[in-house]
């Protein structure tokens, strides 16, 4: 009989057990190139004393998205909003808006300037994955309501020049654009006004996504049959799953995907599940509001904190449903079911009152990526709903902009 002459250390190896099998949702999520369509962040860039550098929290300050935690997500970029809100529909009303989102719009390229080994502005969907692949986090930008263009509709060449490539043109109210979907009032222009429908053409003219988030039925309608590209909702959710006018119906989700449109299933509790009016509640509030003395990212953090510190107490005595990650998933499951994998993606409406259980920030996305690859979607299904869908959406708008270079 020979003598076993293999050296210790193979033969250990070799009678190991074997290594703990790799997790196919963790290595689908980091395959993929992970773009949220709507993040509000842009608004804390004034903040004293914020940084996007820095790693901040929920609790400490209600901001959910920065680089630190985007580099725990696994969250490679996204489209940042220029958000106004609805003000006057006055000449006044209309300059001052305007005013505000060029400010905006400077807020976000001096970020990107001040920290551009980490970030990188994107105009074209071909550049999101070799900015990815440099290490860097793709910015996009987008503007949340079109009061700052709807006085002058050349404004939108200024806006896409500056890098907007996402556009809705309405919000919470009517405007001179578009009825909303929530404006207390009601209809208006029963969907989209004249103008409104030389929004269209000019998004389309200059290769600009139309946004249908927060417009009303009749506006995705009309955008539908107008638009020559596809439409996108950057943030919504559906009325299969929970009956509110921000959500879309099957058979408008049908007509998106038979567009080449996507809807990306967002994060917002109230349009997820009911929320009762608590009249006591509304009052502790409204009265906090006014004991801190400022309102929304105006305050310093020590108003901030007093806020916070106050809304969790009001939040303890008079508690409201807060939709989690399953009703998410109800959403999303259903979307992909009615539409197809081709036509949905995600958007947690951070940092713009976005945020439920299990989906508190941008650290906890690679949790969808385990719902999906549990509930049997491929690593390629993943690379689609997390950023291949929008991505097609905005290269189609680009391939069919008829404005000369």
């Amino acid at each position: 009989m020979h003598r076993l002459t293999v050296p210790l250390a193979i033969l250990w190896a070799s009678c190991a057990l074997p290594a703990l099998a790799a997790n196919p949702a963790a290595e689908a999520h980091k395959a993929a190139i992970v773009l949220d369509t709507h993040f509000d962040t842009p608004a804390n860039f004034h903040r004293a004393g914020w940084d996007i550098m820095d790693r901040h929290s929920v609790d400490a300050d209600g901001s959910q998205v920065d680089y630190p935690r985007m580099v725990d997500g696994g969250v490679d970029g996204g489209f940042f909003a220029i958000f106004t809100p609805q003000g006057p529909r006055t000449p006044e009303g209309d300059a001052k808006s305007r005013d505000a989102a060029l400010l905006r719009a400077v807020e976000i390229h001096e970020m990107v300037a001040k920290h551009g080994d980490k970030f990188a502005l994107a105009t074209r969907a071909e550049e999101a994955a070799p900015t990815v692949a440099a290490g860097k986090k793709v910015v996009f930008m987008s503007m949340e309501n079109g009061q700052p263009v709807e006085a002058d509709l050349t404004l939108m060449l200024t806006f896409y020049n500056l890098g907007v490539r996402m556009m809705g043109p309405v919000h919470f109210l009517n405007n001179d654009l578009a009825d909303s979907s929530t404006d207390p009032k009601g209809k208006v222009w029963n969907g989209l006004s004249p103008k409104g429908k030389a929004f269209v053409a000019e998004a389309n003219r200059l290769g600009i996504v139309l946004d249908a988030s927060h417009a009303s039925d009749d506006v995705l309608d009309q955008m539908l049959e107008l638009s020559t590209a596809p439409i996108i909702l950057s943030h919504s959710g559906l009325k299969a799953i929970f009956d509110n006018p921000r959500n879309i119906d099957d058979a408008r989700l049908k007509a998106l995907a038979a567009k080449g449109g996507v809807i990306q299933i967002n994060a917002f509790s109230n349009y997820m599940v009911p929320t009762p009016k608590i009249p006591e509640r509304d009052a502790a509030l409204a009265e906090l509001m006014k004991s801190v003395g400022s309102t929304g990212r105006d305050m310093t953090p020590a108003q901030r904190k007093a806020f916070l510190d106050g809304k969790k107490a009001i939040d303890a005595k008079w508690p409201v449903p807060r939709a989690n990650l399953d009703d998410f998933m109800k959403h999303m499951l259903h979307a992909i079911e009615v539409a197809g994998v081709d036509h949905v993606g995600v958007s947690g409406d951070f940092d713009g009152g976005g945020g439920i259980e299990g989906l508190e920030d941008v650290t906890d996305y690679p949790a969808i990526s385990a719902r999906l690859m549990a509930a049997g979607y491929s690593k390629e299904d993943v690379a689609k709903i997390w950023g291949g869908n929008a991505l097609r959406v905005l290269k189609a708008a680009a391939d069919l902009r008829t404005a000369k270079p």
